[in-house]
């Protein structure tokens, strides 16, 4: 196996300091615009929806205001269902996953569940197609209490008051060719780790909580999403990304402990997606379909076992 070249910012087995943090955050370039593909969208659903600014992320000369979108007719007595995406801003579907699961199906739930979507947490790094903030921080290593990314800060504030009313969390995420050719090894390089090549698995999979599982639920998603794009297969040691594959497509980690988006709550039903659009068997239609499909078979889960 050939080894890899040194990550061109810092020193090997240094954790980066200020200047290096500097020099990564000079290479970074906006390639799209979260107001023509995120705002926009919204902006088209506040007839249907009720749409509320939960925060904004002052990262000059740029701010973004943060939005999230619920169902009208807002009922106490109802369970409530929260939906995440773009924790981490690269991974498009997770984006627009969800603008489309609140367009095509949220009016669906009326009259049987609060839905709450907060479709973009990290505007900054949709836009340069990265999975840290300026701050070279990932947001999904930051859901906690002082966190050090505004990003999870805001989200935390926003569902800080239905933390224990919501019955179903799932957070949207892809992972992609990049987290091997660059991402890990950035995150490498800023820990002053060494960098150990892994794989790409070939498929849809999601993550479970260790520390209170629920293995018919994440089974009922991964039926759903099954009937639109292929799920990953456990490699050669039963393992996806490192982890122990614990039942068809599924993984779990200590979501709670380890800062994840996905333990933000006390949620009986807990999940992280992850599609794979760089897949040679995968469109943006279908990654953005198989997003949209998750989300309503955990609803419909969640909904069929809540008493």
């Amino acid at each position: 196996m050939a080894i890899p070249a040194p990550y061109p910012i810092g020193t090997p087995g240094q954790p980066w300091g200020d200047a290096e943090r500097a020099e990564w955050l000079s290479r970074q370039t906006r390639h799209r615009s979260y107001a023509d593909d995120v705002l926009d969208m919204v902006d088209r659903l506040r007839s249907r929806f009720d749409v509320s600014q939960y925060g904004e992320l002052d990262y000059a000369p740029q701010t973004f205001p943060l939005f999230a979108i619920r169902n009208r007719d807002w009922n106490d007595a109802l369970p409530v269902m929260l939906v995440t995406g773009g924790v981490h801003g690269y991974e498009t579907s997770g984006v627009h996953g969800a603008l489309q699961f609140v367009d095509r199906h949220m009016a669906d739930y009326a009259g049987r569940a609060n839905v709450l979507v907060a479709p973009c947490v990290s505007p900054w790094a949709y836009e340069r197609i990265h999975r840290w903030n300026p701050h070279a921080i990932d947001p999904n290593r930051s859901f906690r209490e002082n966190s050090p990314a505004g990003e999870s800060a805001a989200l935390m504030r926003l569902v800080g008051p239905l933390r224990e009313r919501v019955l179903m969390h799932i957070d949207l995420h892809e992972t992609t060719d990049s987290d091997e050719s660059e991402f890990r090894p950035a995150l490498a390089a800023r820990d002053g780790k060494p960098f150990e090549p892994d794989g790409i698995p070939d498929g849809f999979y999601l993550v479970d909580d260790t520390e209170h599982p629920q293995p018919e639920f994440q089974q009922a998603v991964i039926a759903a999403v099954e009937k639109v794009t292929h799920i990953a297969p456990a490699d050669a040691k039963g393992e996806i990304i490192g982890s122990p594959v614990v039942g068809h497509g599924v993984i779990r980690y200590p979501l709670r402990p380890l800062g994840l988006c996905a333990g933000v709550t006390d949620a009986k039903y807990k999940t992280t997606t992850e599609v794979y659009p760089d897949s040679p068997r995968a469109t943006p239609v279908q990654c953005n379909d198989a997003q949209a499909a998750a989300v309503c078979a955990a609803i419909d889960y969640a909904l069929a076992h809540a008493g």
